[in-house]
């Protein structure tokens, strides 16, 4: 059951994380006139689409990490102290305070990406940049210590 949940965390963890920062680059580095390449279509998505799919994507993949919270610190952390892995350790000690703080975020997220076009914009930049830098935060941590533990070890 473990192993279902922690995919399904990672799962949502991804979506949010190419939802977040394909917002943050629509938000932030809107594609210019002329033809499009690539990377401009890339920051050509209308950002506010994306604004409850996030809310709802954050709040279920910190749900998930929090019923699968108690299994890490019984199985992982334990064994990262043995081996005095401190800084691991201190590294998902601020995953999960980030993680709070964007959570407490979320209304004002949620509400400025709601504003009519051209209302709140410069809140828009900064909420989506902060929650997309906790989103890979998150993620990058997440990764670096399963690969520590091993994944089913």
């Amino acid at each position: 059951m473990i192993t279902v949940l922690l995919i399904l965390h990672a799962l949502c963890a991804v979506f949010m994380l190419g939802a977040l920062t394909h917002q943050a680059m629509s938000a932030w580095w809107p594609p210019g006139p002329g033809p499009r390449s690539l990377f401009q279509s890339f920051r050509a998505v209308r950002g506010a689409a994306y604004t409850n799919t996030i809310v709802v994507l954050y709040v279920v993949t910190a749900t998930l990490g929090s019923i699968l919270y108690p299994t890490y610190r019984l199985a992982v952390r334990v064994v990262l102290e043995d081996l005095r892995f401190s800084a691991a350790n201190g590294i998902f000690e601020l995953k999960e305070h980030f993680v709070a703080l964007g959570l407490g975020m979320l209304p004002a997220y949620w509400y400025y990406w709601k504003r009519p076009p051209g209302e709140g914009v410069a809140a828009q930049r900064v909420l989506t940049l902060i929650l997309a830098l906790i989103v890979w935060w998150a993620f990058l941590v997440g990764h670096v210590l399963n690969n520590i533990r091993g994944f089913g070890s």
